[in-house]
């Protein structure tokens, strides 16, 4: 309930003063993040921030056609799969040079490159189960929330201020804002063409999550991991990423009536704007105090690195 008023609120103030719902719902979140820790409100927050997000971001596919996907073309599909291996090879080499665990450099590199918290988790469930591993692990997630969410509202206004068209904008803020709900939220914010392709790009790197945990589960984690490898491993695949595809198949077809496409679009960002409303919510600065200045440095660090690409890439193109 608290979600859904911030998300009534950010409504009226967006269609009476204008402005994006999303930054509405963002700012409103993180000023009353004072109200998570109480019992009767963390569980709907939590649940907002996870399953309405990813809801939200299945439905999403409703108005994405194949079409749309073919759009971005190779070329982004060739440096999205370079950006991803890069970061992750950086995370492994900065983990060396500040003297941490490779585990370590795994799971950074895998979050900033990859889908933020998500990989981090994914990663981490394939090294070994150690207190440091689990402690980093953390850190990563809180961290890489953090900067991405700092990401979804600097990015989109720099784009704007460089005059970038709107889809080479959606192909740099899905290629490197780490989470799904950040990077929806500034694809939303620069506008609605820059969204549709900046969630493609980003479910695309989504996608890679899938083969990244499975060689480094091969080479670097399985011998000394209880995870075993197999078919099972398809269960990596998020649910809301086949959603996602499933509902862009039906689009593809034009199989529905237009105001069934409009009802699901519109399902669809209302739980978006619901799902950023609680990631507010949650979201606490002074936790990044708490983070150290190695991990910290290693975020921004790759954080910084994976947006040099994405920059390089639609100035060149």
């Amino acid at each position: 309930m608290a979600c859904i008023a911030i998300t009534i609120a950010t409504s009226f103030l967006s269609q009476n003063y204008g402005g994006p719902q999303l930054l509405y719902a963002l700012l409103i979140g993180l000023s009353l993040h004072v109200i998570y820790d109480r019992e009767v409100i963390k569980p709907g927050v939590d649940f907002c921030a996870k399953n309405m997000l990813r809801l939200g971001v299945a439905f999403l596919g409703i108005r994405i056609t194949f079409s749309d996907i073919a759009a971005i073309g190779l070329s982004t599909g060739l440096m999205l799969v370079i950006a991803v291996t890069a970061t992750v090879c950086l995370g492994f080499i900065l983990a060396k040079l500040l003297n941490l665990s490779t585990d370590s450099g795994l799971i950074a590199g895998g979050s900033v490159g990859i889908c933020g918290a998500s990989a981090a988790l994914a990663i981490a469930s394939v090294l070994p189960k150690t207190k440091d591993n689990e402690r980093f692990t953390l850190l990563v997630v809180v961290g890489v929330t953090i900067l991405s969410s700092l990401a979804m509202v600097i990015y989109p206004f720099l784009l704007q201020a460089m005059d970038i068209s709107p889809l080479f904008a959606g192909i740099f803020l899905g290629a490197t804002i780490h989470d799904v709900a950040q990077v929806v939220a500034a694809g939303m914010i620069f506008g609605p063409e820059a969204g549709d392709v900046a969630t493609v790009v980003k479910l695309f790197r989504v996608a890679l999550l899938l083969p990244v945990v499975l060689f480094i589960s091969v080479f670097l984690g399985a011998q000394t991991s209880s995870k075993k490898l197999g078919w099972a491993s398809l269960r990596l695949i998020p649910n809301f990423l086949l959603g996602f595809m499933a509902l862009s198949v039906v689009a593809s077809m034009q199989i529905l009536p237009l105001p069934t496409i409009e009802s699901i679009s519109d399902l669809s960002r209302w739980m978006l704007v619901i799902a950023i409303a609680a990631s507010g919510v949650k979201t606490s600065f002074k936790e990044l105090g708490k983070l150290g200045w190695k991990p910290v440095l290693m975020l921004l660090v790759e954080t910084i690195f994976i947006a040099s690409i994405g920059f390089a890439f639609i100035r060149v193109v």
